[in-house]
């Protein structure tokens, strides 16, 4: 389905997210044609390079970051010919008449992306109100939006002065991937799961973001964040809100978004007597990922010396429902871990009474588990038991697999190019409003007040590995274990 006219304005455009992701995305789009034909992509940066020298360095990237076999030099050639520049310092207001006088006059949709710092926010939609018409404009909000509850409502009122809620697109690519909208199609799709999806039947539901990657070049940003501002509040929170949510009535976008919101209030908050029960910071040392040998987070570039910003955070989470009530969530995020992976672990209850027996040593094996893999590879796999083949009932564990990439030959687009997509048609549905980050905002905060006010220090653990021992603690003191370790 292609896209209504447009024109998309990317501000940060020489970025490294614009670079690696957003230019990327909307170059798959384009050889995917999902484009219209004559939408054109403007892009803005404050460094003092003309157009021809900017497509020179866009059509150097893009092998890099393209789909892998989706890159040819005809495709970029022709994707390179939707994209104008304009050099731009987003605080000074005389600068954006030049901006407004690119854009084109003939009511295309205008889509402006915020690639840029949370700082930049206000002052670019301030001055774009003072040049362009914004009546049918849409604004993308990259995140971080603030580091707090306070600061985030700082710049959703800055914003709010200049679009309204329903012009406003705040990103989460975690909403974007494949397998996040199969939770969808699997849970209201099917009837075989809705009925099992409650306390009842389920013992309890993992979600885990897991980073081989350290912090690379963004060392000054995440000593100041931490995992739990950088993950946990946006990703984590997002995809517990789609396993847990109630049935929409619609797939409308606030219909959507309302259950979200209702999961992020019923989260049981946690008090300062849960902190060191339900709550397990660590921070990596030096180790080796991969077999390469890496150093420790505070060896890293611009880090703090004796920094206790975490690296990686495991939760206890519980929701306050008529259907979640009693079953714990537990939610793990990290870097320089063993694997890169992001996967939905939902364990269900074993049968009341065993009648078949089991071969020793499979005692965990025996409940049902649903795992939704989100990446590297987007897939469903269904574990349970069945017959050994040969004469008597033993019982062996079984996997039915939906590899989605398998399943679905046609070409999938990645989640940056389905939102940039979405943001162009109008469609909100994937997109997170403000009650819902206010909402997850306010979980959030007391953690991290916690944290600031008690010598709660992370607990060390070797890169390379699954994280501090504390966290396989976590899980065992409520009979359970992470995925990797059954």
């Amino acid at each position: 389905m292609s896209t209504p006219r447009f024109t998309f304005v990317l501000f940060g455009a020489t970025g490294d997210l614009a670079m690696r992701k957003i230019l990327p995305a909307l170059y798959s789009a384009h050889l995917g044609n999902s484009l219209q034909s004559d939408g054109s992509i403007l892009c803005v940066s404050n460094q003092d390079i003309g157009p021809t020298a900017f497509k020179e360095t866009v059509s150097e990237q893009l092998p890099a970051w393209a789909a892998p076999g989706r890159h040819t030099s005809e495709g970029a050639a022709s994707f390179l010919n939707r994209i104008d520049y304009v050099k731009l310092d987003a605080t000074r207001e005389n600068q954006y008449a030049e901006l407004a006088s690119r854009l084109p006059q003939d009511g295309r949709v205008k889509v402006f992306y915020l690639a840029t710092a949370p700082s930049l926010f206000e002052p670019i939609c301030r001055n774009l109100a003072a040049h362009v018409e914004l009546a049918d404009a849409r604004v993308v909000l990259e995140k971080p939006l603030g580091n707090d509850l306070l600061s985030s409502r700082t710049i959703n009122d800055a914003v709010a002065c200049v679009f309204s809620e329903n012009q406003i697109y705040r990103i989460d690519h975690y909403l974007g991937k494949e397998s996040v909208q199969n939770l969808l199609a699997l849970r209201f799709g099917n009837s075989l799961f809705e009925p099992l999806w409650r306390r009842e039947a389920i013992s309890h539901i993992q979600l885990t973001i897991a980073e081989e990657l350290g912090v690379e070049r963004r060392g000054e940003f995440y000593d100041a964040t931490g995992a739990l501002r950088d993950m946990v509040q946006n990703h984590l929170l997002q995809l517990l809100c789609m396993v847990a949510m109630e049935p929409p009535t619609s797939l409308n976008a606030d219909a959507v978004r309302d259950e979200k919101l209702r999961v992020l209030r019923a989260l049981k908050p946690l008090t300062a007597n849960d902190l060191e029960r339900n709550v397990v910071r660590g921070q990596y040392t030096a180790g080796a990922v991969r077999g390469k040998a890496v150093p420790g987070y505070q060896e890293e570039a611009c880090i703090a010396s004796g920094s206790h910003t975490e690296t990686f955070i495991a939760l206890h989470a519980e929701i306050n429902n008529w259907r979640w009530a009693g079953v714990p969530f537990f939610l793990r995020t990290g870097k320089r871990l063993q694997q890169r992976m992001a996967e939905i672990v939902i364990t269900f209850k074993p049968v009341p009474y065993p009648i078949l027996p089991l071969p020793a040593g499979l005692a965990g094996e025996v409940s049902n588990r649903l795992v939704i893999r989100l990446q590297p590879e987007e897939s469903i796999k269904l574990h349970c038991l069945a017959k050994q083949p040969g004469d008597g009932m033993k019982l062996q564990p079984v996997v039915l697999d939906l590899a989605l990439d398998k399943a679905f030959g046609e070409r999938r687009e990645d989640a940056y190019e389905r939102l940039l997509l979405d943001a162009i048609r109008g469609n909100l549905a994937l997109f997170v409003r403000r009650d819902e980050q206010e909402a997850a905002w306010h979980w959030v905060e007391p953690i991290l007040e916690m944290c600031r006010s008690t010598p709660f220090a992370p607990k060390f653990y070797t890169a390379g590995t699954w994280g501090p021992a504390a966290s396989s603690a976590l899980l065992s003191r409520a009979g359970f274990a992470w995925h990797e370790e059954r």
